[in-house]
Parts: structure tokens; C-alpha cells; sequence
């Protein structure tokens, strides 16, 4: 990988996507590196098609790519590294920030998304970072701390922020912004 040029920076939201108020959508709009993928059904998530929209989405953006996921996105992730992507996909990736991982086990996962479980705890093959609330209904702190242990992880709580959303009041999320920019994105 270079070292000189600035990542793509592929967005993976989760569950019904992410809205004007969230980090990532206004990361997305204060940058062009930025690029959302497009999931084909945000309402009824299947691990499969989201796994290989992120598959076609690495294969289309020039090498270094790193991911600023989301709940959802961040399974997709863990679930395209282990199972889907080739060596040469897997070598274009800088990093990826992995913010609010779901528990598929948990009572407030959605219902919707079919193929999430059982989470792959394999390590992964580039650098991440885990970001977890300790107040976030979707997945509590054991379950991020496990997954970061997995996939060789730094993992970072950030307090209680429930989900890490919208309605965290994070705003333009400066503190997550230097985190990605530890993968070698300039902003």
C-alpha cells in the first residue's frame, strides 16, 4: 500500500441507514474521500448482499481504502474479512473504525437482519478500532470487549452514548475523526 495516498474512506452504516444528524453523514458531507456504501435493502439487511455490495465497493475504490462503520456496517465488516474477501481485497485496506457493535444476541437486535449471527471472533487483517458506549442498548460492553479481543483490536468506551448515533449529541465527532485518521486519513 502507499503510504502517500490519502484512503478512500468507505462509510458502512448500519440498521435503516444513517440520517442527516449522524457523524457519518456529516463526515460524508464535509469530504469527498467519504463515500457511502449503498446497501440494496437498509429495512430488511441480509449478511450475503451487504457482504458482497461491500465486497464490489472495495473492488471499485483505489488501494488504500478504510472503513468507518456503524452498528450493522461493523458486523458487515467482521463478516467480509473472514469469509468473503480475497487477499488481494483484504490488502487494500488501511483500517477500519468499528463504532457500536450490535450483539446478535441481544433482545433489541433487529428482527430484520437475517445472517449476522454467530459474529465471526476470528482475527482480522488489518488494523480496527472498537468504539462502544456503555449505555448502548444494542450491545453492551462484554460483547465489544470480546469482539476487539478477537479481531486484535484496540478498543476505546467512550461512556454513555447510547448507541453512537444521532442521538448521542457527537456532532461532527472531532475525537472519532482522529481515530480514523490514525489509518492514514488526512482529515
Amino acid at each position: 500500500m502507499s503510504g502517500s495516498k490519502q484512503p478512500t474512506t468507505l462509510v458502512l452504516p448500519g440498521y435503516l441507514n444513517s440520517g442527516a444528524g449522524h457523524w457519518q453523514t456529516r463526515w460524508e458531507a464535509s469530504d469527498p474521500a467519504f463515500v457511502r456504501v449503498q446497501m440494496p435493502d437498509w429495512d430488511h439487511p441480509e449478511r450475503d448482499a451487504w457482504c458482497r455490495t461491500l465486497d464490489a465497493a472495495v473492488a471499485a475504490a483505489d488501494a488504500p481504502v478504510v472503513f468507518a462503520a456503524h452498528s450493522l456496517g461493523c458486523l458487515t465488516v467482521a463478516f467480509w474479512a473472514s469469509h468473503y474477501a480475497s487477499a488481494a481485497q483484504l490488502g487494500k485496506v488501511a483500517g477500519a473504525l468499528l463504532v457500536a457493535l450490535p450483539d446478535p444476541a441481544g433482545a433489541q437486535f433487529p428482527q430484520d437482519a437475517n445472517g449476522f449471527a454467530p459474529v465471526p471472533l476470528t482475527r482480522l487483517p488489518f488494523p480496527t478500532i472498537v468504539v462502544a458506549s456503555s449505555d448502548d442498548p444494542y450491545g453492551g460492553v462484554p460483547f465489544s470487549q470480546a469482539c476487539a479481543s478477537a479481531w486484535g483490536s484496540r478498543w476505546i468506551d467512550i461512556g454513555a452514548r447510547g448507541h453512537i448515533n444521532a442521538d448521542s449529541g457527537l456532532g461532527d465527532w472531532a475525537e472519532g475523526r482522529e481515530w480514523l485518521a490514525s489509518f492514514g486519513e488526512a482529515g
